[in-house]
């Protein structure tokens, strides 16, 4: 295999702290490579001097003479004035590059429900995302270098993303790196895999279920099989190991040595005994949703669904974007009322809910973490154990030090922590998540899952990182976007054959426009146009919540003043379910 590139005794630091140290790489041709490690280790510092975006501090970046790298960075980095059209083909017309099947599927793929002729400024997050990616795929780059490149993406787009890479080149031709917190993708797409930690490298071969036995196996000759990230590195190879079979069956995953290692691993879950305790926490009615419809003006989110949760239940929720999975946990916690049917709610139910709503840690900013957790308990059950706050913050990976850190100083995924931590300690027996997984390092997501695993309670996920529903739930449920709930024995593997039935037998716009069913393509465009003002629309609204949140904060002693803020806040809340609403309608035409 020819050299591409290579990194040759890397040293990079920020202020006092060493990010990399003596750090030497290689990439070759028919390299597959995922980088992993906890956030802020230097993953993807490690990627930008790889691609020449950033300078070592000392060390040398070479390049094979005529290899083209392309990059993904995380940050927005498309002209807000271009259109999406120019954005991704630049000048060349329609007939150039709609010709070439590879950028169809693309564009098919990843913008095809996006105006060709919005501005990029006027695009969400999500669809500036989604832009960046096909206007680097549809290029012809021997290396290329992708950082985070399933955020945005549900399901549906995490496994096209990872099909696309493996069939852009032939074995031995091309190169990519990556940087996810994504397991069943670096696992579907990786052969070799880098562990950024301390300041070093340390290469593995294979995807991520390899890779955990591999660092299994070093920690335990290293003769430190008692610490707690050994356990925890054992415990979830046992479970991809006798959990999922069909990972480990992929090159360099050593069975006979998996079971060697996990010989004294007890399963991830004692089911019996968590359901028993869940059972006397939540007696034998949960939460049941019987005969549910809900409408917002002529838009049917849900038909006559029925759903019933047992003490101790499991529950991963996938679906379509704009199908109603957030409003399904809220109809569970009855925040929303259904239009038909009823909500049966348990006498001893007591709920907790993990929302994609950043704002939720407002008010202890000026706490630090191990304060906010004591605030509410010293001590905690979990699994059969009892903890003190410190010890349980530290299973979430609060260092002593990062346990006085203050909120505000925290970064996104530490946040998101924190937010998970602050539910669990207030005991409630039925725990709702709307995707956990944002922000959070593998190392992290770990460390949840084990949480989650002594927890003893009803437990309901929405997620598009299949790893973690198959890993958390015992079995999934899907909507469509038909207004149904549908069971998938199958699992994620299921809705994604329904998916793909579903689009296959889709008639296109302009096949609608011919027959005179479905919306017409001067409706979809009226509705793209919809969604891009309502998104708009609501960016503001939350910018307006945190500024009256920070006024509310430096005037608590002001009770005049906090009443008329409190007024502001509810007419905001008031604007904000008007523009969800609205969202909702435009989105149902592009479904």
């Amino acid at each position: 295999m020819a050299h591409l590139l290579g990194g040759e005794n890397l040293n990079i630091a920020f202020a006092t702290r060493t990010v990399l140290d003596g750090v030497t790489v290689g990439l070759e041709e028919g390299d597959r490579i995922g980088i992993v490690g906890r956030n802020g280790d230097g993953k993807s510092t490690l990627m930008r001097l790889l691609s020449g975006r950033q300078a070592p501090d000392s060390g040398r970046v070479t390049v094979r003479g005529g290899v083209h790298v392309g990059y993904l960075d995380q940050t927005d980095v498309l002209d807000g004035e271009h259109t999406v059209g120019f954005a991704i083909v630049g000048e060349a017309a329609d007939h150039e590059w709609a010709a070439n099947p590879k950028i169809r599927e693309i564009m098919g793929a990843l913008v095809g429900e996006v105006d060709w002729h919005a501005n990029i400024h006027s695009l969400s997050g999500g669809q500036k995302r989604r832009v960046a990616l096909a206007k680097l795929l549809i290029g012809d780059d021997d290396v290329i270098m992708l950082d985070e490149p399933t955020n945005h993406l549900d399901v549906e787009g995490v496994a096209w993303l990872a099909r696309h890479l493996k069939a852009r080149w032939r074995a031995n031709e091309g190169a990519f790196v990556v940087v996810t917190h994504d397991r069943w993708f670096l696992d579907e797409v990786c052969t070799r895999t880098w562990e950024v930690h301390d300041a070093v490298v340390d290469p593995f071969d294979g995807g991520y279920a390899a890779y955990v036995l591999a660092r299994a196996e070093r920690d335990r000759m290293a003769a430190v099989v008692e610490s707690k990230r050994v356990q925890l590195v054992k415990k979830e190879l046992a479970w991809l190991r006798r959990g999922a079979p069909a990972r480990t069956s992929k090159p360099k995953f050593r069975i006979e040595a998996a079971n060697d290692i996990i010989a004294d691993v007890p399963e991830p879950r004692d089911t019996v005994a968590l359901s028993k305790m869940a059972t006397a926490r939540l007696g034998k009615d949960v939460l049941d949703l019987e005969g549910v419809s809900l409408s917002y003006g002529e838009n049917e989110i849900f038909k006559n669904i029925t759903l019933r949760l047992a003490p101790g239940e499991r529950l991963g929720i996938v679906g379509v974007n704009g199908s109603g999975k957030t409003t399904l946990l809220r109809l569970l916690n009855g925040e929303v009322a259904p239009t038909a049917g009823r909500l049966k709610r348990g006498k001893t139910v007591q709920t907790a809910v993990l929302t994609q709503e950043v704002g939720e840690l407002d008010d202890v900013l000026d706490l630090r973490v191990l304060e906010v957790i004591e605030r509410e308990k010293r001590s905690f059950a979990v699994g059969g154990r009892e903890l003190t706050a410190g010890q349980l913050v530290e299973q979430l990976g609060f260092t002593k030090e990062k346990q006085w850190t203050p909120v505000r100083d925290l970064s996104g995924g530490e946040r998101r922590r924190l937010q998970l931590l602050r539910l669990l300690v207030g005991e409630p027996n039925v725990l709702m998540l709307d995707e956990p997984t944002n922000d959070l390092d593998t190392d992290t997501l770990a460390a949840v899952e084990d949480v989650l695993d002594g927890w003893p309670g009803t437990l309901v996920v929405v997620s598009h990182d299949r790893y973690l529903l198959e890993r958390v739930t015992d079995h999934q449920m899907a909507l469509l976007g038909d207004g149904q709930l549908r069971g998938l024995p199958g699992g994620v593997d299921q809705y994604l054959e329904l998916r793909e039935a579903a689009l296959a037998e889709k008639p296109s716009p302009q096949e609608r426009v011919q027959t005179g069913s479905g919306p017409t393509e001067a409706q979809r465009r009226d509705a793209r146009k919809e969604l891009n003002r309502v998104e708009r629309q609501l960016g503001k609204i939350a910018a307006a919540e945190a500024k009256v949140h920070a006024q509310m904060e430096a005037n608590v002693g002001d009770y005049a003043l906090l009443g008329d803020l409190n007024a502001k806040l509810a007419e905001l809340a008031a604007e904000k379910e008007d523009l969800e609403l609205a969202w909702l309608e435009a989105s149902e035409l592009l479904e």
